[in-house]
């Protein structure tokens, strides 16, 4: 995790962001604290602060009482810090979109992302907690198990539907008499 020291311009609306050290954690977070609000993590600094028990009273203090302006969130980001293209990245389970550059590793979260990210990941684990603690329930040991087969039974549901439309027939039920599929009806006009 290499801290970019050098000032850097925002990727969502180009203003110089501020540097703020976290004492804490013992690295600066790249504020945009005149600009639009968003933030910049180098390599793996934000699973600091992803956490709703981690201190962010210094990220609070800088964002308090400030009016940021709007930015285009669909937009591809350039990264500050190598100056490789962004690109969007869904976190499961939360309704957040973050920018990640896959070379250096670099996040970059709009205004009001970190503290969505904390709120999520501060429900989903609380069965963490427990099973950490050893106090594993019945209960928590259900929920997973039942979340686990959920998740088993749409993935294969998908797989079957694709089977179904691109060559008429499941996958995994052997051979046999099929349908007439969507490949079947493109090679019999194309051939």
């Amino acid at each position: 995790m290499a801290d970019t020291y050098q000032t850097i311009k925002c990727p969502a609306c180009g203003a110089v962001m501020k540097k703020i050290f976290i004492p804490s954690a013992g690295i600066n977070i790249d504020i945009c604290a005149d600009g639009c609000g968003g933030m910049f993590f180098d390599n793996q600094e934000l699973q600091m602060f992803n956490k709703a028990s981690d201190d962010i009273s210094e990220i609070k203090k800088v964002l308090e009482g400030r009016s940021f302006c709007p930015v285009d969130v669909n937009e591809t980001r350039i990264c500050p810090a190598c100056g490789k293209s962004m690109v969007k990245t869904r976190i499961k389970g939360l309704k957040v979109q973050i920018d990640t550059c896959y070379t250096c590793g670099g996040i970059f979260l709009d205004h009001g992302e970190l503290d969505l990210i904390r709120q999520g990941v501060r429900k989903t684990t609380v069965n963490d907690l427990k099973i950490q603690n050893g106090m594993v329930d019945e209960n928590t040991i259900r929920t997973f198990y039942k979340e686990f087969q959920q998740e088993e039974f749409i993935n294969n549901r998908r797989n079957e539907m694709i089977g179904n439309v691109l060559f008429g027939c499941s996958p995994g039920r052997g051979f046999g008499r099929r349908r007439y599929g969507l490949l079947d009806f493109i090679f019999s006009i194309l051939f």
